[in-house]
């Protein structure tokens, strides 16, 4: 618990940070927040300098947003879209005291450090972004030099530091909670079917900690590589851990796209996959992969969905299309900076409330950073149906005590 955290007044008094924050971000939804005024807040220092290019709100404490906007393609529909839903968290936050500027970072390393800059410059004290690693890493090194923390949205977890936190979904945490989950039914003996990339390589280090963590053993890890559509390697691979199907509760597959390829060979090989258990990750989450019969009663892990539905209606309505599934990140970030400003005072973006160990509740679930700039993401684990997915464990809505 934060200690020294004044009582506010409203519908949350006493509340510890990370719930009031919680209460923002979730309960902000069409009625906006519940949270009182902060007493005692201070004022809006006089002579602040002017700002420039796009803002959003009108608040005191300002915010940088850092966005590839003209990094063309998909990046600046990206930046469109999340420039989109920074703006629908002001309107659900009644009353926040924030206000957003948006920087251009064009997706690259120095435009990153040069956005970072010209939001320092002009008074922000929280960065937002950016999206891409190179651009994290720029906007990171500036931001560091002056102090200003930055919660960015790349789930490349070499760019995190200190002061740099990742509010994406970082692979770590789908090896987690789907070998934590298999483990608990029962898994002992496990294998992985990895790409051989950068990819397959955070992946790789995160099942072999889990597994030891679980007490469990690897039988195998196989990896593969692709070529357009060849799947020869795969299946190469494949024959490999079907050899010792015997030895195997779980095989790990993270990657999608191969997933109903890899379940009908392995069955095709004999494998029962009744009781080995394929296990995937976030990226299972398409319908190419929820509506393959031969994956059904494959778990995944993936946050709980009810959020992310009410979210998207209320942007359609807003913006005339549907969300991306990542535009929630920039919607929970701004919620994240207006409830800090209003229930943490001037210790609003400090490392210790940021990091604080209760964690924050966002339109995807409780979340909460690490020193490191990592974070943990409290995820449900769903069960492949052949005509979608179900819950077979619900997502935690709280981190456990001394977690």
């Amino acid at each position: 618990m934060l200690q020294g955290i004044r009582k506010i007044r409203g519908g949350l008094r006493g509340a510890r940070i990370g719930m009031a924050v919680a209460a923002a971000a979730v309960l902000a939804g069409c009625a906006g927040s519940g949270l009182g005024e902060f007493p005692g807040y201070p004022s809006t220092p006089e002579g602040q300098p002017g700002v420039s290019g796009q803002t959003l709100g009108a608040g005191s404490v300002r915010v940088g947003l850092l966005l590839p906007m003209s990094g063309g393609g998909s990046a600046s529909s990206i930046a469109s879209v999340f420039r989109n839903a920074a703006d629908l968290a002001l309107k659900d936050f009644q009353g926040a005291d924030i206000q957003i500027l948006i920087k251009d970072t064009g997706g690259t390393a120095e435009g990153g450090r040069q956005a970072a800059q010209a939001a320092i410059a002009e008074g922000a004290e929280l960065l937002l972004g950016p999206v891409f690693a190179p651009a994290v890493g720029g906007a990171g090194s500036m931001a560091r030099s002056s102090g200003v923390p930055v919660v960015a949205f790349s789930s490349d977890e070499s760019v995190a530091s200190r002061g740099v936190y990742l509010l994406s979904f970082l692979p770590r945490s789908d090896v987690t909670r789907v070998v934590g989950h298999a483990a608990r039914q029962g898994k002992r003996s496990f294998a992985a079917l990895l790409p051989d990339t950068s990819y397959g390589a955070v992946v790789e280090a995160a099942f072999r900690q889990e597994v030891g963590r679980a007490g469990a053993r690897i039988v195998a890890i196989e990896k593969y590589t692709t070529q357009g559509g060849d799947t020869t390697d795969i299946a190469a691979k494949l024959a490999r851990i079907a050899a010792n199907a015997q030895q195997i509760d779980a095989v790990f597959v993270p990657e999608g796209n191969v997933a109903p390829f890899v379940a009908q060979s392995l069955t095709t090989s004999g494998v029962n996959l009744g009781t080995t258990k394929l296990l995937g990750s976030g990226q299972w989450d398409t319908p190419q992969v929820l509506n393959a019969s031969p994956l059904t009663g494959a778990w995944f892990p993936g946050p709980d969905k009810s959020g992310f539905q009410s979210f998207a209606q209320r942007y359609q309505a807003a913006y005339g299309s549907a969300p991306p599934r990542n535009a929630t990140i920039a919607y929970d970030a701004t919620i994240l900076a207006a409830g800090l400003v209003r229930s943490a005072g001037q210790a609003r973006f400090s490392e210790r409330v940021l990091t604080n160990r209760d964690g924050f509740l966002g339109i995807d679930g409780v979340f909460r950073f690490n020193r490191q700039g990592t974070n943990d993401r409290g995820l449900a684990i769903y069960e492949v149906t052949g005509s979608g997915a179900r819950v077979v464990s619900p997502a935690p809505r709280a981190f456990g005590a001394g977690g």
